[in-house]
């Protein structure tokens, strides 16, 4: 909206509000400092008032808390005003200190007045305000404020998104709530009523009728004298209701009635505090707001050909969330510069950039295409940038063989062992620039990885990476080539001259979050991780990816036949059982034949719809009750292989060599895991006969080929060995013992000959149960015995592996003081709720400080073991390939002439590529097909 000019600009800021904002938006992944300090709602308050003062400009500021006994008038009005509302968030409280801090550090003045909330006392202080000459922006997102809005005081509502924020004034909030008038606000909040502040209002009304009441009646009050108008349950409401209404009217109200101290000096904008600046943000970690207030160092900067944009980190609603980022991105401002991005077309002109591509330390490439299944995706173009606001963008023909002639003249600089080639997701440009005969070798950055392993639970799409480390927010491919959907086109049916400015903005924004990302990845814990692992890995990815793995259609076929009879035999003994006919795919149904009509259980659970809970665990906990339970159970498992696995499978072949392609992913999981999409094949099933035989389906290549799987042998417990190099743990694998037969032997104390099967599952269960913090409870339930034999086994196991206890107080402790832990390789994995006061998400917190050191060892280990491999086969130049990797498991196309020397080399590999106090040992298998090798 257009604001009255003003020489006087106060801008009123509603802490709270902006601070619930703050932190809720980072409620997913949440910032944690050094001290383990949830520092999120700082942050973001930190970043708004500054947006605040850079953007607008005020003459005059100030930021009012609500005091800490709330609002008295309103609880003496009604007693239970508020009392529905949650705990206020630890993360909240802790902030509110250093936020007082903040504030104080910018020399603005902090307002609080005991028995009225800060809304009445910025409602007042606009009133003020506007008498005196001033324009009045009241900062939050509270709809209430809109009660207050005049013609010279505004809410200011922050952005959403990179869009910018909001004014509203008396037209806008007419317009958002469909009123006549301002005035009509505070009815429009008493009829609907705030279960947020358990503002009651009239029961069945709205927004939609309270809004349709309003503009016909005018006021509550006016409803009220006439209830003979209205019909139905609405006039039933409102001739019963009255005494409610006017309370919730009255509570809804912001008192502006009230003696505020309006001090124009101490409210005038000054320059911050240097030091008290300096020594806030060194505590709280937020480098890069020292550099945005002092201008101590030099900010990074970016130009662009579109409309610069800030990611507001509060434009926020229930499904959208803003991830937690690396420290130094304190959410720049970008001024706006102009690019050079130029078009390469001709012969000579390739030469030329060649040429002074060659002269480059590093460049950025990007590749543009048709499609994103890089298998078979045509090139359009390839953007190249090698300084920040430069870019070029070669544009090739639509036939085959001169597109890939023009990237053969590319050749030195991709198989350059010199300049770095940087990225963002590399691995799906090395897949599209394989198929034109064009490998890419190291060195390689790929901005995508480096942020992943800087932020390992953040969003990692290069728009979003933009728009939060450099405040711009790129063209969008939609405006290019149309929304998702039949209709959408793609980048081969655009003209280059439509393509060049949104290709070499990819290449420029990339380059220059290279820059940011590249001092942390030099960090010691960290680079390692990104040359050594990740970066290398990428390679053999893309190539496992290419290679893809051959299926049996007919297996699937007949298995899919198979598991369609066995449901029809389950659906109808089922129903013979529950002695009815029902839905047994309805849980709703389910519940009512288990619960009502066979009553199970007299303690059964509801969901949050009110029907009974049928899910796998409830029914598990029923399976002795009745044989249906199991019958049920099994319909389910044949029910997802049919739908999951097996019916699909044949559908997500190749069109073209007819066999699977997973897609590996390196930037999904917080632990470090691969995960594998298009199918997933790290869920397919292995512990049920009918799941494992889905692996029949994968088969060699042809008849000159096998496949051999390859794994760890009890990878995890190894790894705990290690890290808590416990001497009894240690000594066991050393010496080859049967681990799980040596712990019973040291649990029961027993000789190892002497224990039995069930003492040797109970040892097994606690042998990998201690991974995942496992309860007496948990042991009890998981072998079917008393709560009080499984303690004095998991307290007997610790007697004999006290070592072990040790290491996991230890890694809880270490959590706790560094508010991350890491694996063997330095992979971090940070816990912001180790230190919460709620013992549930604490005990959450810290049975990750326990595991993830293990799991993530364990992927870093295979991680190191593919590249190990892949080195060796390379070496050896073998014909065999690599083809999936699940979880610990290798699974390789073997030439049957190599067999021998594949199993010695993988074994070779695989067992020497880590070094650690216990023996890292490799077993394999072969056959004709995925289950045989197993």
């Amino acid at each position: 909206m257009l604001t009255p000019e003003s020489d006087k600009k106060l801008f009123l800021i509603d802490a709270y509000a902006i601070i619930f904002r703050a932190y809720f938006a980072f409620a997913k992944n949440p910032r944690v400092n050094s001290q383990g300090l949830n520092t999120s709602a700082a942050f973001g308050f930190t970043n708004s008032l500054m947006e605040v003062i850079k953007k607008e400009k005020p003459t005059h500021i100030a930021v009012v808390f609500d005091p800490p006994g709330g609002s008295t008038s309103r609880k003496e009005t009604f007693e239970e005003y508020k009392a529905n509302r949650n705990e206020t968030p630890e993360g909240i409280i802790t902030n509110i200190i250093p936020i007082k801090r903040i504030v104080d550090a910018f020399n603005i003045p902090i307002i609080e007045m005991d028995g009225y909330e800060a809304d009445d006392v910025i409602g007042a202080m606009s009133k003020v305000a506007e008498a005196k000459g001033y324009l009045t922006y009241m900062v939050t997102p509270d709809k209430d404020y809109g009660q207050l809005v005049t013609e010279r005081s505004y809410m200011y509502k922050p952005g959403r998104g990179g869009d910018p924020a909001q004014i509203w004034g008396p037209k806008e909030v007419c317009e958002k709530f469909e009123l006549d008038n301002v005035s009509q606000v505070v009815d429009y909040l008493g009829l609907m009523g705030d279960a947020s502040d358990n503002i009651p209002g009239m029961p069945g009304i709205g927004p939609k009728t309270a809004s349709k009441l309003l503009k016909e009646f005018g006021t509550m009050e006016n409803i009220f004298a006439n209830t003979d108008k209205l019909k139905g349950k609405q006039k039933e409401v409102f001739e019963t209701q009255q005494e409610l209404g006017l309370m919730s009217k009255d509570l809804a109200r912001i008192i502006t009635e009230i003696d505020v101290e309006f001090d124009e000096d101490a409210l005038e904008i000054n320059e911050p505090n240097a030091d008290k600046i300096r020594e806030i943000f060194t505590e709280l970690e937020f480098k890069g707001f020292i550099q945005r207030v002092l201008g101590e160092e030099i900010v990074v900067t970016a130009s662009k050909s579109a409309p610069t944009a800030q990611l507001d980190l509060f434009g926020v609603n229930d499904t959208e969330q803003v991830e937690r980022v690396a420290e130094q991105s304190e959410f720049k401002t970008i001024e706006t510069e102009t690019t050079n991005y130029q078009l390469i077309q001709t012969a000579q002109d390739r030469k030329e950039l060649l040429e002074l591509l060659l002269q480059q330390p590093e460049v950025c490439f990007d590749t543009e295409t048709t499609s994103l299944d890089s298998l078979h995706a045509d090139l359009v173009g390839i953007a190249f940038s090698y300084k920040a606001n430069e870019a070029f963008y070669l544009a090739v023909p639509k036939e085959f063989e001169a597109a890939k002639a023009i990237v053969e003249e590319f050749r030195p600089l991709f198989e350059s062992n010199s300049i770095v080639k940087i990225a963002h997701n590399v691995k799906y440009d090395l897949k599209v620039l394989l198929r034109y005969d064009m490998p890419v070798s190291y060195p390689i950055f790929d901005t995508m990885i480096a942020h992943y392993l800087i932020n390992p639970e953040s969003k990692q799409g290069m728009d979003f990476l933009a728009e939060f480390y450099l405040g711009y927010k790129p063209i969008s491919i939609e405006t290019l080539i149309g929304k998702k959907g039949k209709n959408q086109g793609n980048m081969g049916d655009l003209a280059p001259e439509d393509v060049f400015n949104y290709a070499c903005e990819d290449a420029d924004i990339t380059f220059q979050l290279k820059q940011i990302f590249h001092p942390e990845i030099e960090k010691e814990h960290l680079k390692s991780l990104f040359y050594d692992m990740e970066m290398p890995l990428v390679t053999i990815l893309a190539n496992m990816e290419r290679e893809g793995i051959a299926i049996d259609e007919p297996f699937l076929r007949d298995y899919s036949k198979t598991l369609g009879d066995q449901l029809l035999a389950l659906e109808k003994d089922i129903k013979e059982q529950a002695g009815m006919d029902f839905n047994v795919d309805s849980p709703k149904q389910l519940g009512e034949v288990l619960f009502d009509h066979m009553k199970l259980s007299a303690k059964a659970k509801k969901t949050k719809t009110g029907q009974y809970a049928t899910s796998e665990d409830v029914l598990q906990g029923l399976a002795k009750t009745h044989p249906i339970i199991e019958r049920i159970l099994e319909y389910r498992e044949f029910k997802k292989l049919k739908s999951t696995y097996v019916d699909p499978l044949p559908t997500l072949k190749d069109t073209e060599d007819g066999r699977i392609h997973t897609q590996f992913m390196q930037t999904v999981t917080a632990t470090g895991r691969l995960s594998s999409n298009n199918p997933n094949l790290q869920n397919i099933p292995i512990r049920t006969t009918a799941g494992k035989e889905i692996r029949k389906a994968f088969i060699a290549r042809d008849e000159n080929h096998v496949l051999l799987a390859a794994d760890y042998s009890q990878i995890e417990l190894r790894i705990i060995a290690a890290l808590s190099e416990d001497p009894n743990m240690v000594e066991a694998f050393k010496s080859g013992a049967d681990i799980h037969a040596a712990t019973a032997a040291k649990v029961y104390g027993i000789e190892i000959s002497e224990v039995t099967r069930d003492q040797r599952s109970a040892a097994k269960a606690v042998n990998f149960g201690i991974i995942y913090g496992q309860s007496a409870f948990g042991l009890s339930q998981n072998l079917g015995i008393s709560r009080t034999e499984a303690k004095q086994i998991i307290d007997s196991y610790f007697e004999q592996y006290s070592t072990i206890k040790t290491y996991m107080d230890g890694a809880i402790a270490q959590a706790r003081e560094n508010g991350y832990v890491e694996t063997i390789y330095k992979r971090r994995r940070y816990l912001p709720d180790i230190n919460s006061s709620n013992a549930v998400v604490r005990g959450f917190a810290e049975r990750n400080a326990i595991n993830a050191p293990i799991q993530g060892s364990a992927a870093d280990v295979i991680k190191l073991a593919m590249i190990a491999v892949d080195k060796a086969m390379k070496e050896a130049n073998v014909k065999s390939k690599l083809l999936l990797q699940v979880h610990d498991e290798l699974v390789f196309d073997v030439q049957k002439d190599e067999i021998e020397q594949m199993k010695t080399l993988i074994k070779e590999a695989m067992e020497s590529a880590i070094d650690l106090i216990v023996p890292m040992q490799a077993e394999m298998e072969i056959g004709k097909n995925w289950l045989e090798a197993h």
